[in-house]
């Protein structure tokens, strides 16, 4: 949650007029994980507080894939325009080493626009099987490379601010691009 990288995201957003809630799980265990984040979408969906529609879910890494099973979940009736994407950023395809065990039977069932970015050099994603995946899926989806970057979006060469200002440009960019789909 406290990551630099979903803080400058947030910080991003909600200074182009998106508010951003973000919330962590301890733990590396994805059951819980996705549990947790269904319990705050129920939340955010129920509450009297905040009266929020076109809401994008999202994570870094297993906290994407975590999105990712949420994402399948939804029932058409339930869609009503109240979760309108998914934001995969270093989506964890598959362990380092063993491109063959891929984890990507919960993007198969999605149907609401996805974006994964992810790095061309991420040990967890290779750049192949996530465009083979992508074709195969049924929701639209795009992916953005950060080029030569890995699994923690670090660029040899390049500051993690410029790498950060980049993946935040796109993000916002492709939610814009997603709303004004809807407009039409």
């Amino acid at each position: 949650m406290n990551l630099p990288h979903l803080m400058s995201l947030s910080s991003h957003l909600a200074s182009h007029g998106f508010f951003c809630l973000r919330f962590t799980c301890k733990g590396l265990n994805i059951v819980h994980r996705v549990k947790a984040y269904k319990s705050v979408l129920s939340y955010l969906k129920t509450s009297r507080e905040y009266k929020l529609v076109g809401v994008f879910l999202g994570g870094r890494s297993m906290g994407s894939r975590a999105a990712a099973a949420v994402m399948c979940h939804i029932e058409p009736d339930d869609a009503d325009d109240f979760v309108r994407g998914l934001i995969c950023i270093s989506y964890p395809l598959h362990h380092p080493k063993q491109q063959n065990k891929l984890r990507d039977e919960n993007l198969f069932r999605i149907k609401e626009p996805v974006l994964f970015v992810s790095g061309s050099a991420d040990e967890m994603c290779e750049k192949n099987l996530l465009e083979k995946v992508a074709q195969k899926m049924q929701a639209p989806n795009k992916i953005y490379w950060i080029e030569k970057a890995n699994h923690s979006m670090a660029v040899k060469g390049r500051s993690t601010n410029d790498v950060f200002k980049e993946i935040n440009t796109q993000i916002l960019f492709w939610i814009q691009e997603v709303t004004e789909m809807d407009k039409k």
